[in-house]
């Protein structure tokens, strides 16, 4: 059974930062593409960062120079660095999963952050 467990979110001030971690288990991590989403309230979920099993990495442009994605193969996790953060990324944000053995792929629970004075 997947699971894709995140943590890390909270409220921060505008400018602040945060990191974003989603442990998996379950899958083959090594073998699989991670990524990160996030769905503010009345709008679609997107694409915010994602990494490749090999390494490569794709960053949404509204938050290009801001956020990081790297990834822990011995510790099963994908992390998230945010950084000076505005209140428009205030969201939920979703871990995802998707490559050998996770064809369809898999979803976290989400972890909300909140950008705000």
């Amino acid at each position: 059974q997947v699971q894709l467990v995140e943590s890390g979110g909270g409220l921060v001030q505008p400018g602040g930062s945060l990191t974003l971690s989603c442990v998996a288990s379950g899958i083959i991590f090594a073998l699989n593409d991670m990524g990160w989403y996030r769905q503010a309230p009345g709008k679609q979920r997107e694409l915010v960062a994602a990494i490749t099993r090999t390494g490569n990495t794709n960053t949404a442009d509204p938050v290009k120079g801001r956020f990081t994605i790297s990834r822990d193969t011995r510790k099963n996790t994908v992390y998230l660095q945010m950084n000076s953060l505005k209140p428009e990324d205030t969201a939920v944000y979703y871990c995802n999963a998707r490559g050998v053995g996770n064809d369809r792929g898999s979803w976290g629970q989400g972890t909300q952050v909140t950008v705000s004075s």
